[in-house]
């Protein structure tokens, strides 16, 4: 068999396999766009830095660079007099694959790096923000908050701090956050009266 054709096989299977995930990522994975400013968005779209992804040394992303550049360069060498011989294309094909993906898996490994940091920080000036329940947190359970952020509405899961029930539309105090569940405190009486009690 050819060993250009060869090079050329892997370097169009990665390159369409480059494609799809991209295009599959802007059909699937816009939604980091809840914190974009006029946006009225979720919370579980950004904050939850404990579900951050890392970037793996063996993933498809750097699979698929890795065959791209592999077969790119592998053609590349076959064509040159000094390097045709697949003993020595082969090797520096091999060679200038890793060390592509290498280069793709560091930058990706930094922007997520970078993007943790954020969420971390946006995270961080949210404890102490004042918010207004939109769903009744019922006595132990979940309800949802609404708060202004950077100019824009948001809206998040939320328990009470101290596991009391908080009404409708009562004004609280988001005290801590922990993945995508907020925890807030009444800014003043807004308790719900118990059944049968009087108002």
């Amino acid at each position: 068999m050819d060993l250009f054709f060869v090079y050329f096989v892997c370097f169009g299977v990665g390159l369409i396999f480059t494609i799809m995930a991209a295009l599959v990522g802007q059909m699937f994975g816009g939604h980091d766009g809840a914190d974009s400013p006029g946006a009225d968005g979720h919370a579980e779209a950004g904050f939850g830095t404990s579900d951050m992804p890392g970037f793996s040394a063996i993933s498809p992303t750097t699979i698929a660079t890795f065959l791209t550049a592999f077969g790119g360069l592998g053609m590349i060498f076959s064509k040159i007099e000094a390097t045709r011989t697949p003993w020595i294309s082969g090797p520096l094909a091999a060679l200038g694959g890793l060390a592509i993906a290498g280069a793709v898996m560091m930058g990706f490994r930094a922007v997520f790096a970078a993007t943790q940091s954020s969420s971390e920080s946006q995270v961080g000036r949210l404890v102490g923000a004042e918010a207004m329940v939109l769903t009744p947190i019922p006595s132990g359970g979940v309800g949802e908050i609404a708060y202004v952020h950077g100019g824009s509405r948001y809206t998040a899961p939320a328990r009470a701090e101290d596991g009391q029930p908080i009404a409708n539309g009562a004004p609280v105090r988001i005290t801590r956050i922990v993945g995508t569940q907020f925890y807030v405190l009444a800014t003043k009486l807004s308790v719900e009266p118990a059944p049968g009690s009087q108002a």
